[in-house]
């Protein structure tokens, strides 16, 4: 599909005023997307797996105005407060999303959202929260044109969440997400994600991942400068070379259960991840020390126990646990033995794959 696909013709009905609930989850990439070209489109392919649990519901009510607004007028709660440093955000989105979603001028929005994770907690609100808005907005299209396939709706709400905020096109859908072109992908797309195509192994069924909240202040750099920062990257190139590669790698793990090659595509993904803040220019370290004294642990611990937990990274110091539902017993106890002391106020997150947003 093209952009020009995402572009209505008319509406066949009209709608005065609503209101709709959507609850959509956080992802966690295993192959990460770092480094991004105009219009929001990846330099380089990802996937990840879908949340369970960790998610954002948006509540967006909307009434049709007497006329056409010069800006777009919408009211924003989070958590029941006005939360003005969101409203720039918001507005950059709808600006993006006017050419697709051409009625937005037309009503005044009332978007109240709350998340069911802590702020700064290492879980992606900007993922589970543009793609909730993007539902919801989905959901007004809808109205205006009920003939609307449900497969295209799908798409359509992945493409405009990705307007928002990249990793927010995979939280539409679950279990496994694949967003960007990718030439060993059949119908891979840099525009929207796909729900991965092939054979996924039972072990990966129920995964589990646990957010360990190593440091819950701001980060230093913003996602959206770190992208940035890749265009003129010393390694750049390797870098989306790389993970083309390790994504093709994936699709005999996932078709064998190969947990010791899993492992290493996604640590590895992690540490390249922060390998490429540390050696850009300005370069940074989201890292704290306390990150590291739990990766050092997971390799100790998973040496002896012969468990197949691993670790993965996001754009901060926070720590994804990840291993097979089979593991978890052993896997808390480990947790709670030697990893808590590790954690801001011994704060941690249990969550495990999910199937995606749904309508509230």
């Amino acid at each position: 599909m093209t952009y020009k696909d995402f572009i209505p013709s008319t509406y066949t009905h009209d709608k005065t005023e609503g209101k709709v609930t959507y609850k959509s989850p956080s992802n966690i990439a295993l192959v990460k997307y770092w480094g991004k070209k105009d219009y929001q489109i990846p330099a380089n392919p990802s996937i990840s797996f879908t949340l369970g649990h960790s998610a954002t519901t948006t509540t967006m009510g909307y009434k049709k105005l007497k006329n056409k607004a010069s800006d777009f007028s919408f009211d924003l709660l989070f958590e029941g407060r006005s939360k003005e440093d969101f409203r720039y955000k918001i507005s950059t989105f709808l600006k993006r999303a006017e050419p697709y979603l051409p009625f937005l001028k037309a009503y005044h929005f009332t978007i109240e959202t709350s998340n069911s994770f802590p702020h700064s907690s290492g879980i992606a609100s900007s993922a589970s929260g543009m793609s909730a808005l993007a539902l919801c907005l989905m959901e007004l299209e809808r109205e205006l044109n009920p003939n609307m396939e449900p497969d295209f709706f799908k798409k359509k709400a992945s493409f405009l969440a990705r307007l928002g905020s990249g990793s927010a096109c995979r939280s539409i859908e679950g279990d496994i997400m694949q967003w960007g072109a990718h030439k060993d992908t059949q119908m891979s797309s840099d525009l929207y994600a796909i729900r991965y195509p092939y054979m996924v192994h039972p072990i990966f069924k129920n995964y589990q991942d646990t957010i360990l909240l190593v440091d819950k202040g701001s980060k230093q750099i913003s996602s959206s400068l770190g992208h940035n920062l890749m265009l003129h990257h010393t390694f750049a190139q390797q870098r989306f070379d790389q993970a083309h590669k390790n994504l093709t790698k994936l699709k005999r793990i996932f078709e064998e259960g190969d947990l010791l090659e899993f492992i290493k595509i996604v640590e590895s993904e992690a540490l390249t991840l922060h390998a490429m803040m540390m050696t850009s220019m300005p370069y940074f370290i989201l890292m704290k020390p306390n990150t590291l004294e739990i990766i050092n642990k997971i390799w100790a611990f998973r040496a002896t126990s012969k468990t197949h937990v691993c670790f993965t990274l996001d754009a901060g110091a926070n720590v994804h646990l990840l291993y097979p539902e089979n593991e978890k017993q052993e896997i808390y106890q480990f947790i709670n033995n030697e990893l808590v002391a590790y954690c801001e106020n011994g704060q941690y997150i249990c969550d495990q794959i999910g199937n995606g947003a749904e309508k509230l």
